[in-house]
């Protein structure tokens, strides 16, 4: 059979035709299988890996984006019934950047970019209405950049100014969001969009915006005539909760197991805005205002002396006594001078003061207000498990139970003012469900099923080439032998052997001529003397077709092939 092979290999035309048509078909397939596994193959090896580039974008943002696409030579494709644009994993963050840099995309509207190409000439109420343009469309996208919102619209109602204070309107806003399906925007979320949208423009207050979802459902709406609470009331008590909770079983867990304690808080929130102002008198008096003044009418030194230059010579020394001059002899400077002092002082003054003082009583004024939130009340149930004593649950004592109630208490601040309540109650559990944290098993960690995913192609590719090997051999090792029972070297030989056995059972009717027919096999000592009888030979043809049932199925068909 090697030789049969080597030669095949060597002479591949002539062993080809040599073949049968069957062994030719089996041939081809093999070939025809083998090169379409290379094929798949190459394809599969050399395949891109596409990531998504846009999703979602409108038919004008798409339209422009595939057409930069192509100038860029990227390649490219389009999934999702048209709302999804992949490139190559390789390219996605490069061909975004340069998308980027042409302005792509640019969205559903038009943002402040409807300014840079603004003809001469343009009107004052055309600058104004494209300046609204412009800031509904970038109001547009900033909330679209929100992951909850799939597009937003926003209308603005900007009055013009007015000269007149009263007759002055304030400007108005409305929101059009589409969110993605099943996402539901939170009150603080809405809150931040109709601040954001307030805070854009001039005068706008957060009571002027309203916004609206997909569905018509107003999300601005206030509070209901009827029950008076808010949503943001409901969600701060239900986080109070929460927070006491997880404090509680975070406490707990250590003791009685996570699956091992229930708890549930109840908290009764004050919401009300309450200011208070009070004063308070004392008994004491206090020095409130005490004034003090001085009056004083005329002087000491009184002008004296004639009028002129000389009257206002320094004093000199006065003698006494002196006289005085007549209207016939007038004073002399001189004497004029000595008599001043004591003119002074014979000048009239008068003087006068007075004080006041004045007593309060001791008063102190407050003004408190109350924080909106306050806990007034909490109630606190646990509920514990029995814990495992011997290999069997038994119930916990009352000591126990009353040290997991005082740490309850303190960890939520317990106060009798308040009237707060705590129950510690244990209770055997009808359905625990323990399942300890435990990491994945290796067999399913990731990293092996990314390598079986990667190594299957491989696998297949090897398997089918084995398979395709193996038929080419099957077809190649019976190309030496005849087409009408001409015995190739194997057969020859085996024809020799069965010769060589038939002429030591000599008297065996069907033997020789079923060596001489090709047939191997040496025949069983127990069916020798059954030779010259039917049910003899059909014995050993059975034997035969056991021994070997592919050469007996080519005898037999080579006899067919003869009778034709």
């Amino acid at each position: 059979m090697a030789t049969t092979a080597s030669a095949a290999l060597q002479d591949p035309l002539g062993a080809f035709r040599q073949m049968s048509s069957n062994q030719r078909f089996t041939w081809l397939a093999g070939l025809a299988a083998l090169i379409a596994l290379i094929v798949v193959t190459l394809l599969w090896t050399s395949r891109l890996d596409y990531q998504v580039l846009y999703t979602n974008l409108s038919e004008r943002d798409g339209g422009a984006v595939i057409g930069e696409l192509q100038k860029l030579n990227i390649p490219y494709r389009i999934t999702g019934g048209g709302a999804v644009i992949e490139v190559p994993s390789s390219q996605v963050y490069a061909t975004r950047m340069k998308l980027a840099a042409d302005g792509l995309p640019k969205g559903a509207g038009v943002g402040f970019e409807v300014l840079d190409n603004e003809p001469m000439g343009t009107s004052q109420f055309v600058e104004r209405i494209n300046y609204q343009r412009a800031l509904e469309g970038s109001l547009g996208r900033t909330i679209e950049a929100l992951s909850a919102v799939d597009a937003a619209t926003v209308h603005l109602a900007i009055p013009k100014p007015s000269v007149f204070l009263s007759e002055a309107e304030k400007p108005s806003a409305s929101v059009l969001l589409k969110l993605y399906p099943g996402r539901v925007l939170s009150g603080a979320q809405v809150a931040g969009i109709v601040h954001l949208v307030a805070s854009a423009v001039a005068g706008l207050n957060d009571q002027n915006v309203s916004v609206v979802d997909q569905d018509g459902n107003l999300l601005t709406a206030g509070p209901r005539a009827d029950s008076g609470i808010q949503p943001e009331q409901l969600a701060y008590r239900n986080t109070i909760e929460q927070q006491y909770r997880k404090q509680i079983e975070a406490l707990l867990a250590p003791l009685v197991g996570s699956d091992g304690v229930r708890v549930a808080v109840s908290a009764d929130i004050d919401f009300a805005k309450t200011e208070s102002s009070s004063v308070f008198y004392g008994q004491g008096h206090v020095l409130s205002q005490q004034q003090q003044s001085t009056n004083s009418s005329g002087s000491g030194t009184l002008p004296a002396g004639v009028p002129g230059a000389l009257s206002n010579q320094p004093p000199g020394g006065v003698t006494a006594p002196f006289t005085m001059g007549s209207a016939s002899a007038p004073l002399t400077p001189q004497q004029l001078t000595q008599i001043t002092p004591s003119l002074k002082t014979l000048a009239p003054t008068a003087a006068s003061s007075s004080a006041t003082t004045n007593y309060d009583l001791d008063k102190t004024v407050s003004h408190t207000q109350q924080p909106v939130g306050a806990v007034k009340r909490l109630s606190v149930s646990v509920l514990v498990n029995d814990q495992a004593k011997g290999g069997k649950p038994a119930p916990m004592s009352a000591a126990q139970l009353g040290q997991m109630k005082q740490l309850v208490e303190n960890a939520i601040g317990f106060s009798t003012q308040r009237g707060d309540t705590v129950s510690v109650i244990n209770m055997p559990f009808t359905a625990a469900q323990k399942e300890a944290e435990k990491t994945l098993p290796w067999w399913r960690q990731a990293w092996l099923w990314d390598g079986v995913r990667q190594a299957v192609p491989y696998v297949i590719a090897l398997i089918l080439g084995l398979m395709a090997y193996r038929a080419m051999r099957k077809a190649t090792s019976g190309t030496g032998k005849g087409r009408r029972g001409e015995p190739s070297e194997p057969d020859a030989a085996t024809g020799a052997a069965a010769e060589r056995r038939s002429a030591q059972t000599a008297g065996a009717g069907g033997g020789p001529e079923l060596a001489a027919a090709g047939m191997p096999g040496a025949l069983a000592p127990d069916t020798v003397h059954l030779s010259n009888t039917l049910e003899a030979d059909a014995a050993i043809s059975r034997e035969l077709v056991k021994q070997d049932p592919r050469r007996a199925a080519q005898v037999v068909k080579e006899w067919l092939s003869d009778g034709q």
